[in-house]
């Protein structure tokens, strides 16, 4: 594949223009379309990890095989992406255009879906979501670096919320309405329409995603240079953590709700609650990532844990459960975002390499936690599950508590207010 050697126009306006009036100032112009691609992206890469959860009874009939079985399509998923985002993502830096990579990913989703739909035996729809792992790796190891490229950088925080939010979207409403699909017509449309958004994205990628040079890219990636790079080691622990913490609930959240002699409904309202909540935390996270990125962190994590262990005391009832959800779902999405911008700066020239460590060990903490709930619900009861992912929890803030000189240092608005509370110290 030939290397790009000029960007395009659609680069080009990215890049900071001097003022007409002003002659002087630089004028910042995120790429919104690009953004808005992308953030869809992330909205069906996570609704085809997560749908098939939702669609696992229609599934197990049609394919006559048990529900635990066809567990298997989740677990494959998930191995496949901690197996080859790293080596994937290292031997193509360098070799392919970003643009080019995320197109391919694109439609790379869409025929892994076509095929899943498609399959007549587990094993084939096992292979299916394989491929749809590889390339859910490949796009998470590719999309933070290449928005960090595209926007200025003193707007990353907002380009990642924008992004992001495709996240959180697919869990609020991607996966609920794909289950609803399923239910109406068949799980086998439910992935077929999944595809055809793919691929309606791919032909819009192609449109408007800037081109980045090669040349304008990263040096090659190299883990082992990473993980020498101070605070990279501790973003790429302390942010699975709070993963780790997250799914050890949220994967049992039916059995606690349960256990508070709660509804059945209370169940699937609080996966809504925390999903909208997600998009909130999002957008908080997006105007103060830039600016206050440290101590907005710290907050946000301190309120997760506060309501993991407020939970047991107080989610007997529907204000105190949805109020709780809504705090730990708002915490969650504004974390992912303070992270990803975190796991980029502390990488550096090696940001890529980084952040593709941060994929896996992030992979890592999803099915520990929900290893780790499980555990938790055997020997304590489904009731307790918040305690034992407040464990985790306060483990990560005190990792970004001390993590203040490299992992998690101060933005620039809290620069500002220390360099002026030394001056006004000096004068006093």
């Amino acid at each position: 594949m030939a290397a790009e050697t000029q960007p395009t126009a659609a680069a080009a306006s990215t890049q900071p223009r001097v003022s007409a009036r002003t002659g002087s100032r630089p004028e910042r112009r995120l790429p919104w379309g690009a953004l808005v691609v992308l953030a869809a992206l992330g909205f069906t890469a996570v609704t085809t990890e997560l749908l098939p959860s939702g669609l696992l009874p229609q599934i197990s009939r049609d394919l006559r095989v048990g529900e635990s079985t066809v567990g298997s399509l989740t677990a494959a998923y998930a191995g496949v992406i901690v197996v080859t985002a790293l080596p994937l993502s290292k031997f193509l830096a360098g070799r392919v255009p970003r643009k080019q990579l995320l197109v391919a990913v694109v439609f790379l989703f869409a025929l892994s879906n076509v095929l899943l739909a498609a399959s007549p035996v587990l094993a084939l729809a096992v292979a299916a979501r394989l491929l749809g792992g590889i390339a859910h790796g490949l796009l998470w190891s590719t999309m933070a670096p290449y928005v960090a490229k595209i926007v200025p950088a003193d707007a990353m925080g907002r380009g990642m919320a924008v992004v992001f939010s495709g996240n959180s979207i697919a869990m609020a409403a991607g996966a609920p309405l794909g289950t609803l699909l399923g239910g109406l017509m068949s799980w086998r449309a439910s992935f077929l329409v999944l595809a055809g958004v793919a691929a309606v994205l791919g032909a819009l990628a192609i449109f408007l995603l800037p081109v980045i040079p090669l040349s304008a890219t990263s040096a090659r990636p190299s883990i082992r240079v990473a993980v020498r790079r101070p605070g990279v080691v501790t973003v790429a622990t302390a942010w699975p953590l709070l993963l780790f913490a997250h799914f050890a609930l949220f994967t049992y959240i039916a059995l606690f709700v349960r256990a508070k002699s709660l509804p059945d409904a209370a169940t699937s309202v609080s996966l809504s609650v925390i999903g909208v909540a997600g998009l909130l935390g999002i957008w908080a996270a997006g105007i103060t990532a830039d600016r206050f990125p440290r101590r907005s962190l710290i907050v946000t994590i301190a309120a997760i844990a506060i309501a993991f262990v407020a939970m047991p005391l107080f989610s007997g009832t529907w204000g105190g459960l949805i109020t709780l959800t809504a705090l730990w779902g708002a915490g969650i999405g504004a974390v992912g975002i303070y992270n990803q911008a975190a796991i980029l700066r502390a990488g550096g020239e090696q940001g890529e390499a980084a952040n593709g460590l941060s994929v896996v060990t992030i992979q890592l903490g999803i099915a520990l936690g929900a290893a780790y709930g499980a555990l938790a619900v055997g020997v304590a009861g489904a009731q307790l599950v918040p305690l034992a992912a407040a464990v985790p929890a306060a483990a990560a803030l005190v990792m970004t508590i001390a993590g203040r000189q490299h992992a998690y240092p101060p933005g620039r608005g809290e620069r500002r207010r220390l360099l002026g509370r030394a001056a006004a110290a000096v004068r006093r």
